[in-house]
């Protein structure tokens, strides 16, 4: 699927030192041994939900290193001159383009034969600071900054599967000698995430209200998945600001859509979030973009941190 750039402005920090260590993002994660090393199949990946997805389907058969280390926010990752290294002598890389455009370049210059691009196993949509709902019938993207092409597909089970079936059938080609294996791997993975999609439908089918607001406009994909209405104070840039009139907007909606809490993530500053809870009485709670593991996380992978999103929705909505 061709792609345009996400008009989003991004805040980039200084490239990080040269000598910056391939660093694992989870409890389940192989070591981050150099890339061509480990006598396995070596898989780069981008972030943590493209690591996890190799380590799922992979198994024993593949090492997994990651670009991003743990607490780093990726929409900020600036990979190391051996980093890129370490690319070049990779089996094959897990990337989600327009995400991070420093990764974009490196692939796009590697010579790696294997590059499986996340955005290309789904279909992605453009997301302004709202989304689902209500929304489609007031807000407008044609001149809105926010909008683009959202990244966020792995908070959504179900387009997740479909990037797990795409990163599970690249792997079969690319490795053939394991590919039974990566074929039930896969086959797993997606069980696992269809059960997912299950429980979020069924415990958000009856709630008091359907619109929660975020930091970050990372939940628009969930959103829409179970009927919901995201409401984004800084859009899909986690560390821009909201303007005064976006601030009080967001006020006014709360009070006229029954919404009690203000979801703020680990990987950002919660300033913002407090405040405006604070201003507007409301509480605030954490709903996690998995962008990364950490002590913060509340769960040590991608399913018990879903999970741990699914029982603050339900709060955060009145759920019955």
């Amino acid at each position: 699927m061709k792609m345009t750039v996400m008009n989003v402005r991004r805040r980039l920090i200084p490239a990080l030192a040269a000598g910056t260590a391939l660093a694992a993002l989870s409890a389940c994660s192989t070591d981050s041994a150099a890339a061509g090393d480990s006598g396995k199949f070596d898989v780069v990946a981008s972030f943590y939900p493209m690591a996890f997805l190799a380590e799922q389907i992979g198994g024993d058969h593949v090492s997994v290193t990651s670009l991003t280390e743990p607490g780093q926010e990726p929409h900020d990752l600036e990979i190391s001159a051996k980093q890129t290294a370490q690319l070049q002598e990779s089996d094959a890389v897990v990337y989600l383009k327009n995400l991070q455009p420093s990764v974009d370049d490196a692939v796009a210059q590697s010579e790696i034969k294997t590059k499986i691009d996340a955005a290309s196993l789904t279909e992605l949509e453009k997301h302004g600071n709202e989304v689902g709902g209500h929304a489609a019938e007031h807000d407008d993207h044609e001149n809105d900054e926010l909008a683009g092409l959202d990244p966020h597909i792995w908070l959504d089970p179900v387009r997740y599967a479909q990037v797990a079936e795409g990163v599970g059938k690249a792997l079969e080609k690319a490795d053939p000698d394991h590919a039974a294996d990566y074929k039930a791997n896969t086959a797993a993975l997606v069980k696992k995430l269809d059960a997912l999609n299950t429980e979020f439908e069924t415990g958000l089918a009856n709630t008091g209200t359907k619109v929660f607001i975020t930091t970050h406009a990372a939940f628009g994909y969930l959103a829409e998945r179970y009927g919901l209405t995201e409401e984004a104070i800084n859009g899909l840039d986690p560390e821009s600001e909201p303007s005064a009139n976006r601030v009080k907007d967001l006020e006014k909606m709360a009070k006229a859509d029954g919404v009690t809490t203000v979801f703020y993530e680990t990987l950002v500053s919660d300033k913002t979030a407090k405040t405006i809870a604070s201003d507007a009485g409301l509480k605030t709670d954490v709903l996690d973009p998995i962008e990364g593991i950490t002590e913060k996380s509340r769960g040590k992978d991608y399913f018990s941190v879903q999970q741990a999103n699914l029982k603050a929705l339900r709060s955060a909505l009145g759920a019955k």
